[in-house]
């Protein structure tokens, strides 16, 4: 019987170091796929400021302003004046909060009802 036991508890220990011997490489990989990941996401980031620079430099207003010049005749754009702009007084502005407290009050429209009639005076 203690034979058995021993071999048994032989063969846990193998049992959980192959466990063990498992994990350490799964966990071993799943570094190494967080390490690539990251290294990933440094490089888009670098690639994205790159493009918003980019972006920055083709939208100088000069150059823009030029390229209208150059292509007048196939676009037509003109420059911006400032009589083109609207006024404040055009915007529409959401009402005050009071007159929304105003105006969730119910109103009669039609009248007084049958029990409520008086007589008006002519």
């Amino acid at each position: 019987m203690r034979a058995f036991l021993s071999v048994l508890a032989a063969l846990g220990v193998m049992a959980l170091a192959f466990w063990a011997y498992r994990e350490n490489y799964a966990t071993q990989a799943a570094l190494d796929e967080v390490q690539r990941l990251e290294r990933r996401i440094a490089e888009t980031r670098e690639a994205l400021s790159v493009l918003r620079a980019e972006w920055a430099y083709l939208n100088r207003p000069d150059r823009l302003r030029d390229l209208a010049e150059l292509n007048f005749d196939r676009l037509g754009l003109l420059p911006l004046l400032p009589e083109q702009f609207g006024t404040v007084d055009a915007v529409a502005f959401p009402p005050p909060p009071g007159l929304l407290q105003m105006s969730a009050a119910p109103v009669d429209v039609v009248g007084p009802g049958p029990q409520q009639q008086e007589e008006i005076p002519e």
